[in-house]
């Protein structure tokens, strides 16, 4: 049995660990707010963006874009998975990795040759351990990501996919339903999916300047772009709810934990006491 110095040593440890956890989670309830607000703001954009190329998708036939190129047959896939630079954020990077692997292996057992591009340190340790080589790995995409580095990220895979190195770009990441609910997904970037939009079509005439068919083969990039800046900001708000919530079950588990082992510690010394006193009336009467 521990001794009541050794317990109370360990009680100092755990409520040291414990304000380490509660400073965690009111920094990510901070940083989570600011993250979501970041999201809310993006995606009238990107609606709005992909709304007009929904209006203009009866010209996709006409136009020469190599975004809208549609291969044959599907021979190699780019996938890029998309985690943290740090842990701590219960099953946010594992649930990302886990299904990143079940997609590698799903489009291998199709015969689909697939190169990996790696976004975080988790995904990036991942790969390295499981032994799959990864095509890029970056480690920019934190809070302070946004707009520069989607844009770099769209120019880069445009840039294969128009060249023919690849037939598809699939991004895997975690996204942002509410502040309640975030779950990983695969969204399907390239090739761009001209859908039309029913409201276009029973809706009043439109008048367009320059021309629609200029106007759509400048907004098929931008629709790549903002994709991916709806992408980054939603990742990295999940990201800290992920770890706000991880960060309170760390904290109330600590609780818990002081709470046993404060009754342990006051059993254990209350049982001390009883035996010092044993031992001094039995002294006692030993002498008389």
């Amino acid at each position: 049995m521990a001794t009541p110095r050794e317990i109370k040593k360990r009680i100092t440890s755990v409520k040291n660990t414990r304000k380490i956890t509660r400073t965690m989670e009111m920094v990510s309830t901070a940083k989570a707010k600011k993250a979501s607000n970041r999201v809310n703001a993006a995606k009238p954009y990107a609606e709005l963006t992909r709304e007009l190329v929904s209006s203009l998708s009866g010209l996709a036939g006409i136009i020469q874009s190599p975004l809208l190129r549609k291969p044959d047959k599907i021979r190699k896939v780019a996938i890029f998975a998309m985690t943290a630079n740090r842990g701590l954020c219960g099953g946010f990077n594992s649930s990302v990795l886990k299904m990143v692997k079940a997609r590698i292996d799903e489009l291998t057992k199709k015969g689909i040759e697939v190169e990996v591009h790696a976004a975080g340190k988790k995904a990036i340790s991942f790969f390295k351990f499981a032994r799959i080589s990864t095509v890029t790995a970056i480690t920019n995409i934190d809070d302070k990501a946004g707009s520069k580095e989607a844009i770099e990220l769209a120019n880069y895979f445009m840039d294969r996919f128009a060249t023919e190195t690849v037939d598809a770009v699939e991004i895997i990441s975690t996204h942002y339903i509410s502040a309640a609910t975030q779950r990983p997904e695969i969204t399907s970037i390239l090739p761009l999916k001209m859908e039309e939009s029913k409201s276009a079509s029973s809706g009043p005439e439109v008048l367009y300047e320059p021309d629609p068919k200029t106007i759509l083969e400048n907004l098929l990039p931008l629709v790549i772009r903002t994709t991916l800046v709806k992408i980054i900001l939603e990742s990295v708000a999940s990201e800290h709810i992920a770890r706000r919530v991880a960060m309170k079950a760390a904290t109330d588990a600590a609780g818990e934990m002081i709470k046993l082992l404060t009754r342990g510690y006051n059993r254990v010394r209350q049982a001390k006491i009883t035996q010092e006193i044993s031992e001094i009336v039995g002294g006692a009467e030993a002498i008389s």
